[in-house]
C-alpha cells in the first residue's frame, strides 16, 4: 500500500526495514541520568510497533551539558544497561540509534548543580536565563573529547548508529550562529571558522569509530531567529558534515527560542518537509525529514515527492507505537492520532516532569497499564459517548467485556467538536475518526440517539456500568445572563451562530481565549484564498495580512484574574496569545463583570465602574459536572463507575486515561 515507505534504506552498513525513524525526544522518566524500567517498557514497546529507527535520546556526553535529568553516556557504567537495550531493539526488527547531546547554553543552572553553562560566547540565553560561560580551548578540546568518548561507548553498547544533536538551539547550532558565537579566535567569525567544532567533532569520531559504523546528525533546517542561519546557510553546514563523515543527516526545523511555531497544531502537518529537500538537493547521503509528519499518506507522499529518504516520527509514536504496523496492514484510520496539543510532552518537559500523551492513557505507563484479557468477561454498559466514554468502551472490549455504548446524541464525540471548533484546532477532530474506527473494529453495540435511563439498565441487565455523561456550561449568575444575545462558548463553537459586530468574551481562561479567537477569525482569508492572491500577486503582501487577521467582529475578552489564559500549557500559550494579538482581540484583565444586561457589559477595574455596549456578549466561565446518570445508577445495585467530566470537569487528558482506567478497573474475575 505505501510502497515506498516500507521500502529498506542502507545507512552505512545497516539496513533499516523501512523509512520510518523515531527521532530522539526528552522523556524525563529518571532523573540520575540511567535507564530504567519505565524507559526499557517505552522504548521497546516502540521497536515492536515496526519503526525502522529507534533513537535512544538525547544522552549527555557530560554532566555540564546534560546535568542527570537526561540520560547521560559519560561513563563506561553506561555500556551494560545500554547493551541491553540495543539488543532487545534489535530483536524486535529495529535498528538502535543513539543521539549524543550537549546542551551548551541551554543548560539550566538548577539541572547541573549550580554550575554556569558554558557556550561559544557570553550571550543571554532566553531559554535558560542566564549568561554562560565562554568556553576556553581547553573547554572546546574536552567537550570534543566526550562527544567521542561517548560515541566509542555507544558502539560498544551495540548500537547500530550514532547522531550528533546539531538542532534545536544546542551547543553546536550556537557555535555555528552569528548570534551566538561572538570569537574572535579560529572557532569565531567566518563560515569556516564557525563549523570548525562540530566538524572536529565529526571527523575525530569517524576516525575513532572506524569506516563501517553508522554515523549521522540531527541539524536545524533553518534557525527561525531573527538574524540567526536561515535556510539558505543550513545546505552549506550539510555540505560540511557530509565530507566530515557523516551517513545521513536528519532535517527538523528551528530552535527553542524561535517565535516560529515548530510542534504545535498552528504548525500545518509536514510543513518543514522543504527544509529536508532544501538539504536533499546538496548531499549524497540519506537525508530525514521531520515535525508533524502525522500520517501514513503524507509519509508516503514525502519520500514520493523526493523531500526526503526517511521520516521521522517522533510524537507519532508516543500516541501511537503501533503506527508503522498499523499503516503496513491497512490499518491507518485505527493510528490513535497525535493532536499536536503538547499538553503531555512539551509542557510536560518544560516543567520537569515525565512524559505522557493526553490521547494514549499507555505512554510512559507501558509497563502497569496493559490491557489483558479478562478471566470472566462481563456484560458493561457505557453511558455517554464523549472521549472518556468512548475509551472506556475501546478499552473494555479489548479486554474481552461485551460492551454496549449509549449516546443520547446523534453522534458520538461529545465535546471533542467543540474542543476543535477554533483556528488550527481541528487536529482534536481526529479522535474521533480514530474512536469511529476502533467501534468499527470491535464488537461495540452502539446505540445513538438513545437515552440510556435506568428503565432500560433494568430491562440491559449488565454486570457492569461506566457512567461518563459528562459536564455542562457553567452560567455564572451575573446579571442578565438571559437575556437576548447572550451565549455561552459551547453554543458559539458548537453552533457558530451569526454575532454581531462588537463581541465581548467574559472569562479569560483556555476556553474564553480559544473563542475568542474563533469569534475574531470569522470572515476572515482562508489558506487557499491567500495562496491564490499570492499566487497571482492579485493584492499587496501587506494587504492580504490585513485581510488574513481582520475579521467580521471586534472581540474584548473581560478576564476578571491578573492575567489571562492561566490554564493554557506553557508551550503553547505563547502562540495562542500572539494569534489574539494578530486577531486585534482586546484583553482586559483584572476587570470583574456585574452586568451583562440589554448588551451593555457593566464591569468594574481598579475599583472603578466602567461600562460598554456590545452586539452579542458570550460567556465562558467554565463547566460543570453533570450527575444526574451516576446519581439514578448508585440505586439500582449494578457495580458501577464514573469517568471523565461527571466526576470533575477537566481536560482532554482526564477523559481519556479516566475512562481506559474505569475499564480496566472492571472485576475480571
Amino acid at each position: 500500500m505505501y510502497k515506498y515507505l516500507f521500502s529498506p534504506v542502507t545507512i552505512n552498513k545497516t539496513v533499516v526495514r523501512n523509512r520510518t525513524c523515531y527521532p530522539s525526544l526528552g522523556l524525563l522518566y529518571s532523573y540520575d541520568g540511567k535507564l530504567n524500567d519505565r524507559y526499557w517498557n517505552y522504548f521497546t514497546e516502540r521497536a515492536k510497533g515496526g519503526v525502522g529507527i529507534l533513537t535512544v535520546g538525547p544522552v549527555g556526553v557530560d554532566y555540564i551539558g546534560s546535568g542527570s535529568v537526561v540520560l547521560t553516556i559519560a561513563t563506561d557504567e553506561a555500556i551494560g544497561p545500554m547493551s541491553k537495550l540495543t539488543r532487545a531493539v534489535k530483536d524486535a526488527g529495529a535498528s538502535p540509534f543513539i543521539q549524543l547531546f550537549h546542551a551548551g547554553r541551554y543548560s539550566h543552572p538548577i539541572l547541573i548543580g549550580g554550575e554556569t553553562p558554558l557556550g561559544p560566547s557570553p550571550v543571554y540565553s532566553r531559554y535558560s536565563k542566564c549568561t554562560p560561560r565562554e568556553m576556553t580551548k581547553e573547554d572546546i578540546a574536552q567537550i570534543r573529547k566526550a562527544f567521542v568518548d561517548a560515541a566509542i561507548r555507544a558502539q560498544k553498547a551495540g548500537f547500530d548508529g550514532i547522531e550528533i544533536i546539531a538542532s534545536a538551539g544546542y551547543l553546536i547550532t550556537q557555535f555555528l550562529s552569528p548570534l551566538t558565537n561572538q570569537r574572535c579566535d579560529e572557532y569565531g567569525g567566518c563560515f569556516e571558522n564557525r563549523t570548525r567544532f562540530p566538524k572536529e567533532i565529526l571527523e575525530e569520531c569517524r576516525e575513532k569509530l572506524g569506516p563501517d559504523q553508522a554515523l549521522t546528525i540531527r541539524m536545524a533546517g533553518s534557525d527561525f531567529v531573527p538574524g540567526s542561519n536561515t535556510d539558505t546557510e543550513t545546505p552549506l553546514f550539510a555540505q560540511v558534515y557530509e565530507k566530515a563523515g557523516v551517513d545521513a543527516i536528519s532535517v527538523t526545523g528551528g530552535w527553542h527560542e524561535s517565535r516560529v511555531p515548530q510542534l504545535p497544531m498552528e504548525l500545518p502537518r509536514a510543513a518543514w518537509a522543504f527544509l529536508a529537500r532544501n538539504v536533499k538537493e546538496v548531499v549524497r547521503v540519506p537525508v530525514m525529514a521531520s515535525n508533524r509528519i502525522a500520517t501514513p499518506d503524507a509519509a508516503e507522499k514525502i519520500l514520493q515527492d523526493g523531500f526526503a529518504d526517511m521520516v521521522c516520527l517522533g510524537r507519532v509514536l508516543i500516541a501511537d507505537p503501533e503506527w508503522p504496523v498499523k499503516a503496513k496492514e491497512g490499518r491507518a484510520d485505527e493510528i490513535r492520532p497525535c493532536v499536536a496539543c503538547s499538553q503531555g510532552c512539551t509542557d510536560q518537559i518544560f516543567t520537569g516532569q515525565p512524559v505522557y500523551c493526553i490521547g494514549n492513557p499507555r505512554a510512559g505507563f507501558e509497563g502497569e497499564r496493559a490491557v489483558t484479557p479478562a478471566k470472566k468477561p462481563k456484560n458493561v454498559l457505557v453511558t455517554g459517548a464523549g472521549a472518556a466514554g468512548l475509551e472506556a468502551a475501546c478499552t473494555a472490549a479489548q479486554a474481552g467485556h461485551t460492551v454496549s455504548l449509549y449516546e443520547k446524541g446523534e453522534d458520538i464525540g461529545g465535546q471533542l467538536w467543540m474542543a476543535g471548533a477554533p483556528p488550527h484546532k481541528q487536529e482534536i477532530w481526529e479522535f474521533v475518526r480514530y474512536y469511529r474506527a476502533m467501534l468499527r473494529r470491535l464488537p461495540i453495540a452502539l446505540h445513538l440517539n438513545t437515552l440510556a435511563t435506568p428503565e432500560l439498565i433494568q430491562e440491559k441487565k449488565p454486570d457492569y456500568i461506566i457512567v461518563a455523561e459528562g459536564a455542562d456550561p457553567l452560567i455564572p449568575p451575573i446579571e442578565g445572563k438571559d437575556s437576548p444575545g447572550v451565549w455561552n462558548a459551547w453554543q458559539v463553537l458548537g453552533e457558530n451562530p451569526n454575532l454581531g459586530k462588537e463581541v465581548a468574551i467574559v472569562g479569560g481562561g483556555a476556553v474564553g481565549l480559544e473563542t475568542a479567537l474563533f469569534v475574531a477569525a470569522k470572515g476572515t482569508l482562508t489558506p487557499e484564498i491567500v495562496h491564490f492572491l499570492l499566487a497571482y500577486d492579485a493584492l499587496d503582501v501587506e494587504r492580504v495580512k490585513e485581510h488574513m487577521f481582520r475579521g467580521a467582529c471586534r472581540v474584548t475578552v473581560f478576564e476578571m484574574l491578573d492575567k489571562a489564559g492561566k490554564d493554557v500549557g506553557r508551550s503553547t500559550k505563547w502562540v495562542l496569545m500572539d494569534n489574539l494579538r494578530r486577531h486585534k482581540v482586546s484583553i482586559l484583565t483584572g476587570a470583574k463583570v456585574l452586568s451583562i444586561r440589554d448588551g451593555v457589559v457593566r464591569y468594574e477595574k481598579e475599583g472603578a465602574a466602567a461600562e460598554r455596549k456590545f452586539d452579542s456578549v458570550v460567556l465562558s466561565a467554565g463547566s460543570k459536572s453533570v450527575k444526574t446518570m451516576s446519581e439514578a445508577v448508585a440505586g439500582l445495585g449494578i457495580p458501577f463507575a464514573v469517568a471523565g467530566d461527571c466526576t470533575r470537569p477537566g481536560k482532554i487528558s482526564d477523559a481519556v486515561h479516566g475512562g481506559f482506567l474505569a475499564a480496566l478497573a472492571i472485576p475480571g474475575e
